[in-house]
């Protein structure tokens, strides 16, 4: 025997910036068993390797350099494939590709008939994964070419529906003549006319333009399918309608080599078969556009053009054309182009496309204004920011495709078994043929074949094949209307299996910036007065709870007045002189050191203190005239928010860098489960393993920017914040809404779109489980029943379509907490 050729892979590896990252790569490759050459350039980046093909594969080779701690160095294209129809169609594509050396990752979307291939750059090239693509019998689109947008889906809706009108013209009066032949009365009136022979001829007539035209689609990929040894859908409908059509030409043209009573025609059954399949898959076609609805309702908030001003003037450009720094002006009512900053101009901005908020936005000079919004009666002049791919609106986009196109681990498992299903469908056709033959009532031949063609139609990997990735399209189409945007299509599965929800709580729990919320008055003082007072003088100070207290000033509209004499003294307190008047406020200690009493308002400072408030004096003149009380406000909707979790059976934790005190009187004011405070933001990924550990699956909702490691180290992690500020590549679930409720909703949506899923799989599943036994005729011995090829057809397109109807129920998914801007403008 000759020996296997070696193979030799040369790859791009990242990582390397020494000689002895060199040394590593190039021990840990040539450990693996195979492996007879190494040869690692530092220069270029790549690794050379060749191996014994019999003893080690690509894979093993690439796995070392992952493990050694420099990973081969992997792109990413998406493209579209044409002729998909069921599961077994996306377990073909992905295996021909990820049998092709270079390729890490494959994953193919049924529902959107994409491709998202992992690849290494220099071992396999884009063509070549088109060439795999074909020689799996399907045709590649790439993206560029228009396939990604709304017009070439609404071209093969349109292609479907004229080939079902035409089938349907000749189907139609094909079906007519048929079943009158049965009739008592009519039946014999029309033999008068032409002798059975004759109407059968007709039969003939009317199914060969249905058979061979409206039909070919399933020539042309049934063909390929079985040409490659993987059939699936088509190839169930080819072999299927082939054998009613070509019996039945044999019966009519020879029919005495047939046995006595065997020679029946089925142009009906042949005829039938096809333009039934057509509608149903017409129709899959019309539901699958409605489940993307959400993406194209996306992309038409995107302008076409801007109004910019250049070399002095205002010109009207196409929105490709706009860059970075350009200056904006947008009308009453129009769209806004790209994101920006204010720098001219008072407006409202309706945002409710993009972060769910009904209520229109107040701008004003150097606010942000986010593409896609809508301006409302003022005018607006700004400056681009953000143009692109870059702008909120186009990264939206772009997460909810990701969120579509990937596979959960439900689908996954589908897809393997879909991979097997078809052939074992056409193995019992092939049994069922061969013991109706042997074993059944004469006519044999004709129970047989009827049987084994029923077996052959009524199985269903269509529907199989849509259960998960149309309930994942219209779910995440769902959440981005509902303001909650899904990154990952498996955080949608994930997160319904969530028990415990941990926080962060500065930013997230509590709005992140001290506000003054409680303001005694000793008798004889006006708040009025004392507020324009300390306001001044903390005004001079720049420390945070000075801030809450001159926010509040402007916003009662007090005018600040001048101090004189300003200082701080550290840990303690501030004072200046104020129109004459001295100021000092502090903690007690300050006024202890002061000799200052405290006594009216001592059991108050106490309650506040217990209520995680920090309470201050302020005295004037050396006497007390107030006490005020800073603290970090707790969200509004955060107390509802915990109870409708808890309502869930889901636990709750928070997890600070504050103090125990503080921590502990916010987590009891929420009623949560637990705490975890004095957390430092590199220690809050470890304590989500921790609770892990425990056997909890856990989420973690923090800011998305110091909670990235406990963000992606839970199971699920939810990044909250609002529209331009949101940290889109934290978490694996964004809420473009620093709204708690979104968590709520986000639960509540995964788990409708889980248990959608699981009930499409029932039904697609449950659907081949009881019919092919039916079809294969096993009712028969007891009821005399037998299922006729065109019923076996209609109920396998009817299948599919209940799948499409039962994912588009998600559109009407109510979220169980309402945004609380709908309950304020309610």
């Amino acid at each position: 025997m000759n020996a296997p050729k070696s193979q030799t892979l040369d790859f791009p590896v990242e990582g390397m910036s020494c000689a002895s990252c060199v040394s590593r790569v190039e021990r840990a490759l040539s450990k693996v068993e195979g492996v007879q050459n190494v040869q690692v350039n530092l220069a270029t980046e790549r690794a050379k390797v060749t191996y014994d093909g019999a003893q080690a594969t690509a894979n093993a080779v690439y796995a070392a350099a992952v493990d050694a701690g420099y990973p081969p160095k992997a792109k990413q294209i998406e493209f579209g494939v044409e002729g998909m129809t069921c599961a077994s169609c996306v377990s073909r594509v992905e295996k021909q590709l990820q049998g092709r050396q270079g390729v890490q990752n494959a994953s193919v979307n049924l529902a959107t008939e994409r491709v998202r291939v992992q690849y290494l750059d220099g071992v396999v090239t884009p063509a070549e994964l088109f060439e795999s693509v074909k020689n799996a019998g399907y045709t590649p689109v790439s993206l560029s070419e228009g396939k990604a947008d709304d017009s070439d889906a609404t071209s093969e809706t349109d292609k479907l529906k004229k080939d079902v009108i035409f089938a349907a013209a000749f189907a139609i009066p094909l079906m007519l003549v048929a079943m009158l032949r049965m009739v008592p009365g009519i039946g014999s009136a029309m033999e008068s006319i032409l002798p059975p022979r004759g109407w059968q001829i007709i039969e003939l007539v009317l199914t060969i333009p249905i058979q061979f035209w409206a039909g070919r689609m399933f020539y042309t990929h049934g063909w390929k399918e079985l040409r490659n040894l993987s059939p699936g859908m088509n190839s169930l409908v080819l072999v299927g309608a082939n054998a009613a059509f070509f019996y039945s030409l044999a019966a009519l043209i020879v029919p005495h080599v047939f046995p006595e009573g065997t020679a029946h025609t089925y142009f009906d059954a042949s005829g039938m078969i096809i333009t039934l399949i057509l509608l149903g898959r017409y129709l899959e076609a019309v539901a699958k556009g409605r489940t993307s609805q959400a993406i194209r309702r996306l992309m038409q908030l995107q302008s076409r053009s801007a109004r910019v001003r250049r070399d002095d003037a205002w010109q009207e450009i196409d929105i490709e054309q706009v860059v970075e720094g350009d200056r904006i002006s947008v009308r009453p009512g129009e769209r806004i182009p790209v994101d920006g900053r204010v720098v001219s101009g008072e407006s409202t901005v309706d945002e409710s496309m993009i972060s769910g908020e009904p209520v229109p936005v107040k701008k004003s000079t150097d606010d942000q204004v986010i593409g896609g919004t809508i301006n409302g009666t003022g005018s607006l002049e700004f400056v681009a920011t953000s143009v692109g791919a870059d702008t909120v609106l186009a990264q939206i986009i772009r997460m909810v495709e990701e969120a579509q196109a990937e596979k959960p681990a439900i689908q996954a498992t589908a897809d393997k078994i879909a991979g097997v299903f078809v052939p074992v469908v056409m193995a019992v056709s092939v049994l069922t043929f061969i013991g109706w033959l042997i074993f059944g009532p004469t006519p044999a031949l004709t129970y047989a074949f009827v049987t084994a063609v029923s077996v052959l139609l009524i199985a269903c990997p269509c529907a199989m094949g849509l259960a998960t990735p149309t309930a994942i399209m219209v779910g995440t189409g769902k959440g981005a209307s509902l303001g909650v945007l899904f990154r990952r299509g498996t955080a949608l599965e994930q997160l319904a299996s969530i028990d415990t929800v941990v926080f962060d709580k500065t930013g997230t729990l509590t709005y992140g910036k001290p506000t003054l919320t409680d303001f005694e008055l000793q008798d004889g003082y006006t708040r009025e007065d004392v507020l324009r007072l300390v306001a001044s003088v903390e005004a001079q100070s720049e420390h945070p709870i000075g801030s809450a207290i001159v926010r509040a000033a402007e916003e009662e509209g007090l005018s600040l007045l001048d101090v004189e004499s300003f200082q701080a003294h550290a840990g303690l307190g501030v004072e200046g002189s104020v129109d004459g008047r001295l100021v000092q406020i502090g903690a007690t200690p300050y006024m202890s050191k002061l000799n200052i009493d405290t006594a009216h308002f001592a059991d108050h400072a106490k309650e506040l203190g217990e209520q995680a408030r920090s309470a201050l004096y302020c005295a004037i003149d050396g006497k007390i005239a107030a006490l005020v009380a800073i603290s970090d406000p707790i969200r509004p909707e955060a107390i509802e928010m915990i109870a409708a979790l808890h309502e869930q059976g889901i636990k709750t934790a928070m997890l600070t860098g504050d103090n125990e005190h503080t921590a502990r009187a916010i987590a009891k004011e929420l009623d949560m489960d637990s705490v975890m405070a004095g957390v430092m933001p590199q220690e809050k990924a470890e304590e989500i393993r921790r609770l892990q550990s425990k056997d909890n699956a856990v989420a973690f909702v923090g800011d998305g920017i110091n909670d990235a490691p406990a963000l992606a180290q839970a199971d699920v992690g939810i990044a909250i914040g609002t529209g331009t500020d949101v940290a889109i590549e934290s978490g694996d679930v964004v809420l473009m809404r620093a709204d708690l409720s979104g968590v709520v909703n986000a639960i509540g949506l995964s788990r409708s779109t889980l248990r959608t899923i699981r009930l499409n799989f029932l039904w697609a599943y449950g659907y081949n489980v009881l019919l092919i036994p039916v079809a294969a005729g096993v009712l028969y011995p007891l009821m005399k029943l037998l299922l006729n090829p065109m019923l076996a057809a209609a109920a396998m397109s009817i299948s599919s379509i209940l799948v499409l109807v039962n994912s588009l129920r998600l559109r009407s998914f109510t979220p169980p907490m309402a945004l609380k801007a709908e309950q304020q403008s309610s």
